[in-house]
């Protein structure tokens, strides 16, 4: 991966201890080294300005937004500001922790040369390494964080780091960066794009020149998506050559190789070195990083002794605190403040606490200086929680009274306008002890010519549906599993039956999605009874095409009956998927198609928790792009980075007895719940 500089100057002599909050917290500088002489800043805070006099565990943020940076990510409350730095380190100081946290490699006030992900675990190692050696620290590291935050975690950990005690991944830790965040099925993510944008904007570079600042923010970038692919020395990163160089890399690297094996963006590889240590990962339903979540949790749950928790919401990318997403509206009881906790930085203590078995060694907050307790999960969805459950022999936190699993299934409300605008689709939270859920089984809905979702395989010899796909007007992206996506694009649940002006692509008079030739949307009929759909979502296609390659896109829809605020009904779509066809034997190693023949290909999303009211309809829209989200196929075989031309596919699904394509689902009562 190319990278860029940020040519920091050495810095100066170490900071003596800093008082904030009238002396209640106490800020030092660090200069951390690495293995190679770099030296990397830190803060660290503490109760005291003479930290080394009480050795406690240390809490570790790596971040490449500025170690001393607001940042929304880290709302605590619905009903509060967002805490600063100094207010989140104050809390766990009073807690009995240290904090320390750091600039990455080439960011903030650190010195080296920023390279997005793939430095990451070197780096993370040797800060744990160096914290475990100081007086301060009683050899117990804790790392914590959102997004990136979470992915430099899952870094350090693929290097086999010792002291690494726990982990609260929150949206983000690569497990396989192809499969979720960078690529999916094949198709680029065009966040890269607009996230590469964002940073040029604020880079060093730009700081230094006022020039190029100014053009870097009169990019359009609307039109500039309009003018994909991007060459080199011909984007709007042109005068940014180091940032061109990196996006433009990403984008060529297409296929599975040594690129996406790198520890740091495939956990998937490594699991085997991750440390025995309690960890704790959570996401959101409209979160890019939804797949990694769920992975990372089964995958150390199964290979290691500590245990480890999922926390799933409805939110996108690092919103709990929210109640919606997009334009849907899922209750009061959607954030994580007010419901898995009373806050989130509380949700985080008492789990840190939990992790590291304070509770037991009598050194957590005292459960009456208002903290809520030490060692209780405390709240009503996950019990009252007590130390001790067969891991505390081994420094492990008693989680009995935890759930495993604790996932926001969304359904069940009215399906009207709020005041604000949004879709009342309600939800709750739920437990289980495993994911998927132990209630569901999985089901096979088929596909059928007349456009319905049926449990019934097909008997029919010979039926497909046929279209055209045309790159150069492709299926407009709206909502979904997008963060970093704007002007272009936003995350979250949208009517698909009502594109407008805020979707890129759409175009008057704005009709429906299903409205187009290119997209096939089949539906159940109305459901009889409450179906709850909760675990993965794939789809088993038999397709042709006449092109050398293309793509086949899938997303799954919740269908709401019309009333009197959305006359034609609301479909909220809740996950979707690609897959790029020359991927279809191996992402390794591609092979085109040959025109006519028949192939059987998977596209997977995804997973989601659902519950389909009576009334309402499951439904599968399936085309082959999904723009700005996925960068698109131009039918020609050649690799989109470097395509100057695009083609006209006829692309056929088929839907018989020889070919029956259908959608996976996992629904609670299995094959029942549709009779």
């Amino acid at each position: 991966m190319t990278s860029y500089d940020t040519s920091h100057a050495r810095p100066g002599p170490l900071q003596g201890p800093e008082p904030l909050q009238g002396g209640a917290l106490w800020r030092r500088t660090l200069r951390i080294p690495m293995r190679d002489g770099i030296q990397l800043a830190a803060d660290l805070y503490s109760a005291s300005p003479e930290p080394e006099t009480t050795a406690l565990p240390v809490l570790l943020e790596r971040t490449p937004y500025g170690r001393r940076a607001q940042r929304g990510s880290d709302q605590d409350r619905s009903d509060a500001p967002v805490p600063r730095p100094e207010d989140i380190a104050r809390h766990f100081t009073e807690a009995r922790y240290h904090v320390v946290r750091q600039d990455c490699r080439g960011r903030g006030d650190s010195e080296g040369t920023f390279v997005k992900y793939l430095g990451e675990g070197p780096d993370g190692a040797d800060t744990i390494a160096w914290l475990r050696n100081q007086p301060w620290c009683d050899g117990r590291v804790v790392m914590t964080g959102v997004s990136y935050s979470a992915h430099v975690q899952a870094a350090a950990a693929a290097e086999g780091t010792t002291g690494l005690a726990a982990m609260f991944q929150d949206s983000g830790g690569f497990s396989s960066a192809y499969d979720a965040g960078m690529r999916m099925g094949g198709a680029f993510e065009l966040k890269q794009v607009t996230w590469a944008l964002r940073h040029a904007v604020e880079s060093p570079e730009a700081a230094a020149d006022p020039v190029l600042a100014e053009d870097l923010r009169r990019v359009d970038l609307t039109g500039w998506f309009g003018a994909m692919p991007w060459r080199p020395g011909c984007t709007p990163l042109r005068h940014l050559s180091p940032y061109e160089d990196f996006l433009l890399e990403q984008w060529r690297q297409d296929t599975f190789g040594d690129y996406y094996r790198n520890p740091a963006i495939y956990g998937r590889g490594f699991y085997e070195r991750f440390p025995d240590a309690p960890s704790l990962h959570m996401g959101s339903w409209y979160d890019p990083y939804v797949r990694s979540t769920i992975e990372n949790f089964t995958a150390l749950r199964k290979l290691k002794s500590a245990p480890s928790y999922l926390v799933m919401g409805p939110w996108t990318h690092g919103h709990r605190c929210e109640t919606y997403a997009g334009d849907v509206d899922f209750g009061p009881r959607a954030t994580l403040d007010g419901n898995l906790a009373p806050s989130y930085l509380e949700f985080r203590r008492r789990w840190f606490d939990r992790a590291l078995g304070r509770g037991d060694e009598g050194d957590g907050a005292n459960p009456g200086d208002g903290h809520a307790g030490t060692g209780h999960a405390g709240t009503g969805h996950a019990g009252t929680g007590h130390a001790g459950d067969g891991h505390a022999g081994n420094g492990h936190a008693g989680n009995e009274d935890l759930p495993a699993v604790q996932y926001f299934l969304m359904g069940g409300g009215d399906g009207r306008r709020d005041a604000a605008g949004r879709m009342r689709h309600g939800g709750a939270w739920r437990t289980d002890t495993q994911w998927p859920p132990a209630s569901t089984a999985p089901v096979a809905l088929y596909l059928t010519t007349d456009g319905a979702l049926t449990t019934a395989p097909p008997t029919v010899a010979v039926a497909s549906v046929t279209y055209d796909f045309d790159p150069r007007r492709p299926v407009p992206t709206m909502g979904g599993q997008v963060t970093s996506g704007e002007p272009v694009m936003t995350g979250g649940a949208y009517d698909q039956n009502a594109p407008d002006a805020r979707v890129y692509g759409a175009r008057e008079p704005y009709l429906p999605l299903y409205s187009r030739p290119d997209v096939i949307s089949l539906t159940t009929p109305p459901l009889e009874r409450d179906v709850v759909l909760a675990g993965p979502v794939s789809a088993q296609l038999y397709i042709s095409t006449t092109a050398p390659d293309t793509d086949f896109t899938i997303k799954l829809i919740d269908v709401h009956p019309p009333n009197a605020d959305y006359p034609h009904g609301f479909a909220m779509n809740l996950t979707d998927g690609i897959v790029r066809c020359r991927f279809h034997r191996s992402y390794e190693k591609p092979e085109l198609l040959t025109p006519g023949e028949v192939y059987e290909i998977e596209v997977t999303a995804p997973d989601t928790a659902n519950t389909f009211a009576a009334g309402h309809r499951i439904r599968l829209d399936v085309s082959s792009s999904n723009f700005p989200r996925f960068d698109v196929n131009t039918n020609t075989g050649e690799p989109e980075a470097a395509a100057r031309r695009t083609a006209m596919a006829t692309n056929t699904v088929h839907m018989d007895a020889g070919r029956p394509s259908h959608l996976r689902v996992r629904l609670e009562g299995g094959t029942a719940a549709l009779a």
